[in-house]
């Protein structure tokens, strides 16, 4: 099993025809089985199409040439057009939208996540790499051409979820190494407003019987921590999980931006010293190294039960 994507996923690319769109599309069709992308929409370039995938003006378009609804799209337009292509990807019954574009304003990330949260859509990122199910399917461009995300990503029982598009495959090739495959693989955006957050992506892992453990990457600066501590305490979560917190020694640097934009530290609960008490508080261990956690996180799952 998987969260959020599988073998069945249908999405679309809006702004398909731009550079990285380009190159992004041909990695999700050679990985795994192929990626079922069903269409790619940039406005005046309808009748193109990408490595065979065919080009609409409107996402319209592309949900009745392909005579169904739409599950997903991935977006990589411009940031003063992302909202636009987002309300009209919701407005058009996609459910699972993945924003590749970074340097978003905020308040326009805001609005997306409002409607998508109104019309129960859900939005990964903005500023994130995607979703990667091991060797089934990979959903924007996650672990990089396909061959490369091959190596990195194996089918197994951990959950990863990371601010850090990179750190995602960095945490997934390290617990490959050692033998741990993953179930589902998701950046969800270093931004300091994003759609889907540690506790909202951690109901979806808790139902899914081929995950076994939780492994995250986080930075200091915004609130997810804080919400993932309470969600596990109070829902008494059957999964281990061991996180590892990046930017430490910002805590002995004041005023320093580290990393993601996500990283603004605005009072002493979000800094990482802070952070890492209040995970811990909840039964969450923190690695001190990234090679330390396929122990780690292993130990716990043969054990049988969280830490906590």
């Amino acid at each position: 099993m998987s969260i959020l994507i599988d073998a069945d996923t249908t999405f679309i690319v809006q702004g398909i025809t731009g550079r990285e769109a380009v190159n992004l599309t041909r990695e999700c069709l050679d990985y795994g089985a192929g990626a079922k992308v069903v269409g790619g929409v940039t406005p005046g370039r309808l009748g193109r199409d990408v490595h065979g995938v065919p080009v609409f003006d409107t996402v319209a378009q592309a949900v009745e040439h392909h005579g169904s609804p739409i599950y997903g799209s991935v977006v990589t337009v411009p940031p003063a057009f992302t909202k636009d292509a987002v309300f009209e990807a919701i407005e058009n019954g996609v459910q699972l939208i993945v924003i590749v574009t970074e340097r978003i304003p905020r308040r326009d990330v805001a609005e997306m996540v409002e409607l998508a949260n109104l019309r129960g859509a859900r939005i990964i990122g903005p500023n994130c790499l995607g979703i990667i199910v091991p060797d089934v399917i990979k959903m924007g461009g996650i672990g990089g051409p396909a061959k490369n995300a091959a190596q990195a990503y194996t089918p197994g029982p951990i959950g990863v979820i990371s601010r850090s598009g990179g750190m995602t495959t960095e945490m997934s090739s390290t617990l490959s190494a050692a033998g741990l495959g993953q179930s589902t693989a998701v950046s969800i955006g270093g931004d300091a407003i994003i759609g889907q957050t540690y506790a909202e992506l951690m109901p979806l892992f808790e139902a899914d019987e081929q995950t076994q453990g939780i492994v995250i990457y986080t930075e200091p600066g915004g609130r997810m921590e804080a919400e993932l501590a309470r969600w596990v305490t109070e829902h008494d979560s059957r999964l281990p999980i061991v996180a590892f917190m990046a930017g430490r020694f910002m805590d002995e640097m004041p005023g320093m931006s580290f990393g993601h934009a996500g990283t603004i530290v605005e009072g002493k609960e979000d800094t990482a010293g802070e952070k890492i008490a209040r995970l811990a508080q909840a039964g969450i261990t923190v690695a001190e190294r990234i090679e330390d956690i396929p122990q780690m996180i292993g130990e716990q799952i043969a054990a049988g039960s969280p830490a906590r």
